[in-house]
């Protein structure tokens, strides 16, 4: 389960790109890890997730324990990926609203000091 294709993806978080919130239950039964590092970026699902808008997804991973404060290796965390790389649409909302009340950390920053409320301003982007 927690292969990687092409040494990229695992199953999870395809199924969370895809946004199919009943492969990642499914996934995170049968062993996938929800922390598990993906991608070129050193990401995992959640990020891939919160930046994408699948607000269901984020709450399935969030509730099975994925690491709400992982830096990717572009020194983001999926708040500052939420802010940097989403549309601010009903979805985005929802999203960023679940890693909040979840207990996303809102005060790490990313690698030039900016914390995703400074780039939701605009500061230092």
């Amino acid at each position: 389960m927690n292969a990687l294709e092409s040494g990229v993806y695992d199953v999870l978080t395809i199924a969370v790109v895809a946004d199919d919130p009943e492969m990642v239950f499914l996934a995170i039964t049968l062993g996938n890890n929800a922390d598990l590092t993906t991608s070129v970026y050193g990401r995992t699902a959640l990020i891939a997730a919160a930046h994408l808008g699948h607000y269901d997804v984020v709450s399935r991973l969030a509730a099975a324990g994925a690491s709400l404060d992982h830096i990717n290796n572009l020194r983001r965390t999926a708040l500052i990926e939420f802010v940097i790389l989403g549309d601010s649409g009903p979805n985005h909302i929802k999203t960023v609203q679940i890693l909040v009340d979840a207990g996303a950390d809102k005060s790490i920053p990313d690698r030039d000091g900016n914390t995703p409320l400074k780039h939701a301003m605009g500061v230092g982007t």
